[in-house]
Formats: C-alpha cells, structure tokens, sequence
C-alpha cells in the first residue's frame, strides 16, 4: 500500500543561507543568489536594490577585513516575515565592526556607513558558538515605515 502523497508548498522557503568561500568572487556569487531569492520571494524591485547592495557590502567586509585562518567561510542568510527583510552575514573573527568617516579621496571604507544610510535598522553581534561575529540588516517591506515609525504605529515599547 502506498503512503498518501503530502501537497506540495506552494510558496518559497522564507530563509535561506549561503556558505561562500572566503574569497572576491563570492561577493559577485552572494549578489547573483540573492538576485534569484528575491525574485522567488517577489519582492518589492527598490527592496531587492537596496538589501543586494547591503549584502554586496557586509560580504565585501567579511572577505576583506576578517582575519581568519585559511579555508574558514563566510555565511549570508535572508530571512523574509510579513513586513521586512533580515539579512545576516557571518565570519569566524570576533571583531565587531564600527561605521568609519571615509575621506573623499578613499577608495573604500563607506561599507557600513551605507548600511547605516540605507538599512532600516542594522547591528552586529558575536555569534553564540563564541567563533566570530554576526553583521545584520533589516528592510522593510512596507514603504516609508522605518523600524521605529513600526514600533510607534503598532503601539509596541521596542
């Protein structure tokens, strides 16, 4: 006797994650997956611009600037609820990172700075296992609703 067949979903996963080798090429390889998973998602074009552009940049740091030994990777994870989107980039260094004041002649430096600008809200935390540092974002589905204009409408303390 066969088992009763269970339906299909019929929506996309609402989280998903990478593990990208820590290398250049995957901040191209992060921006093209995620490219995919908003499309399934259908999410908002000025919604998938904006956390695309985030992700490029925390991955960006993470391949850059996190002293780690060789062949440790870098994990992004997108989670989508109701009304945003949460986007999480992982390495194995503890160092937090902090916004920097880049001068006009630097070639770099404005990651998180954009992130600040740009994100809804945005924060960083080591990781629980006690091996390096989480840096996440959020976006907000709902236009022109930040964060705290949410937390006001909804009543809630934060």
């Amino acid at each position: 006797m066969q088992s009763p067949r269970l339906p299909l979903p019929t929506t996309a996963p609402k989280d998903t994650e990478w593990r990208l080798p820590r290398h250049a090429r995957s901040v191209g390889r992060a921006r093209a997956l995620f490219r995919e998973q908003a499309a399934s998602w259908e999410l908002p074009q000025d919604v998938t611009d904006t956390a695309e552009l985030l992700l490029s940049e925390l991955v960006t740091n993470a391949y850059r600037h996190a002293k780690v030994p060789a062949g440790r990777e870098i994990w992004a994870r997108c989670i989508l609820t109701e009304d945003r989107l949460r986007v999480m980039v992982t390495d194995a260094d503890a160092t937090l990172p902090k916004p920097a004041t880049a001068c006009p002649d630097d070639e770099s430096g404005r990651g998180l700075a954009l992130v600040v600008a740009l994100a809804d809200d945005w924060g960083t935390q080591g990781r629980a296992c006690g091996i390096g540092k989480e840096v996440w974002f959020e976006v907000s589905l709902v236009p022109g609703i930040s964060e705290e204009a949410s937390r006001r409408v909804s009543g809630g303390a934060g």
